[in-house]
């Protein structure tokens, strides 16, 4: 047995205080070619599920939430529990499968039995196939989602499946030699009210902004049991490009995408898209590499305005850039992941009932979540079959009725919508600005390439004066 973490936990809690939420998220890989027999499925998913433990695993939880839910090896595991299939009715086009997505993510875990469900998704256009793997988000966070997803394909080389499935994951989190504690013993009397400050100041704007009501908005309010769920394409290098020309990240350029679609959006409902209307939620990952694939939560959160008062795309860009900039100088990752650590001693009963009540406050300063995770690198196979694009799907809950899942799989960044389906009539319209925006931005860079060229014939001479270049040199 193991015990589930605080935030891992926490997830279950909010889940079990509203009954409009299913905070299982999700990732759909498209493959080419017809799908296998359900048999032949059936049979390979049985063979992989020893990548990890998790896989036939439950949840079981105490009275009272006396003491942490744990997860138990469950005895009458049935992947017959856990495998569906599925197929797309007419005219089986991208918003028919964007339909059936919604309809299966909404749908809450039966927590009776391991939390995930595999769907198999026939009947896509172009002769295609699709499979939509869910999982709890008290089992994992984008990551260790992904890093899951990756381990149930197939495997370059033999060798590389076997030494995958020989040895778990590291945990990081292991205590550190004796050394290293004396070190840090010795240094504490210097670290500690300098830890204490920063801590403190890092997490002050983090509790504010969760708390403090913001502006009135059409994005945050109750949410229905239904979801929609909209796809928004691009280019990974032409992300990059952007990135590079406006010395910016590729974060910085997802960030800006978002906000331009969302200023759209905002205006075509009639209303003022002013600097205070949207504050995101943004998870930010502090899982180390050697812990990619254990199946836990390791996140802090940010939580900036997106500039959508803003008209223009590189003005947004560069407000986007700068205001992510100062929110990890001023330090709330780290406090956030401090006051978690801290948590982890305490007894577990105050702080479940902490977050059940917590959970019941109608938050108004928070109208949207965006995560990006860093997806697949390598072409992925699922049982012999190439896997043409991966789509990522993030749940919504506590007034948040639009979320979106930024995930990049080779050359590809994709933007998985999430929408309440009373509210969120028009997540349509946020996919169409995200790709929009891209167009221009990339009409943009071209035009700062050439202004460089343009630039080209003085050079800098090393002292801060330039001068101009021989005919030769041209």
């Amino acid at each position: 047995m193991s015990q589930l973490g605080q935030v891992d936990s926490g997830f279950m809690t909010v889940e079990d205080v509203d009954r409009h939420v299913n905070l299982g998220i999700g990732a759909v890989a498209v493959m080419a070619g017809p799908a296998p027999t359900r048999a032949d499925f059936v049979a390979e998913m049985s063979r992989r599920l020893s990548v990890n433990a998790r896989f036939r695993q439950k949840v079981r939880t105490t009275v009272f939430d006396l003491a942490a839910p744990r997860w138990v090896d469950d005895p009458e595991f049935d992947l017959a529990h856990h495998i569906r299939w599925d197929a797309l009715p007419d005219p089986c086009d991208e918003p028919t499968l964007c339909e059936l997505i919604a309809t299966i993510m909404e749908e809450r875990l039966d927590r009776d039995h391991p939390l995930w469900q595999c769907t198999v998704i026939e009947r896509l256009t172009d002769d295609r196939w699709a499979v939509l793997v869910k999982a709890h988000h008290s089992m994992v966070d984008g990551i260790s989602g992904i890093a899951l997803f990756e381990a149930l394909c197939d495997q370059p080389t033999a060798s590389a499946s076997a030494g995958h499935t020989a040895r778990a994951p590291k945990d990081d989190r292991a205590p550190k030699g004796w050394l290293d504690s004396a070190a840090r013993g010795l240094r504490l009397p210097l670290d500690a009210p300098r830890f204490v400050f920063d801590t403190v100041r890092g997490l002050a704007p983090v509790a504010l902004g969760a708390v403090l009501p913001g502006v009135e908005s059409s994005l945050n309010g109750p949410i229905g049991r239904q979801r929609r769920y909209a796809i928004a394409r691009t280019s990974l290098s032409a992300v990059r490009d952007v990135g590079a020309a406006f010395g910016v990240t590729v974060n910085d350029v997802a960030l800006t995408l978002v906000t331009s679609a969302f200023r759209s959006v905002l205006q075509r409902r009639g209303e003022e898209p002013t600097a205070d209307k949207l504050r995101i939620l943004m998870p930010v990952s502090i899982r180390s590499e050697a812990a990619k694939g254990v199946l836990d939560n390791r996140v802090s959160v940010m939580l900036p305005y997106l500039p959508v008062d803003l008209d223009d795309l590189v003005d947004q860009l560069d407000a986007v850039h700068h205001r992510v900039s100062e929110h990890k100088k001023t330090g709330e990752v780290h406090a956030t992941q401090v006051v978690l650590s801290i948590a982890k001693s305490l007894p577990f009963a105050p702080l479940s009932w902490t977050i059940r009540l917590a959970s019941r406050y109608p938050q108004r300063a928070i109208g949207a979540v965006a995560t990006n995770v860093p997806g697949p690198t390598r072409q992925l196979y699922l049982q012999g079959k190439e896997v043409q694009e991966i789509l990522a799907y993030v749940p919504i809950a506590m007034r948040i009725r639009t979320g979106i899942a930024i995930l990049s799989y080779g050359d590809q960044l994709m933007f998985g919508i999430t929408g309440d389906y009373d509210s969120t009539a028009d997540i349509d319209m946020i996919a169409d600005g995200i790709e929009h925006a891209m167009a221009e931005l990339l009409a943009r860079t071209k035009i700062s390439r050439s202004r460089r060229v343009e630039a080209a014939p003085y050079t800098d001479s090393g002292h801060g004066s330039r001068k101009p270049k021989s005919p030769t040199e041209r």
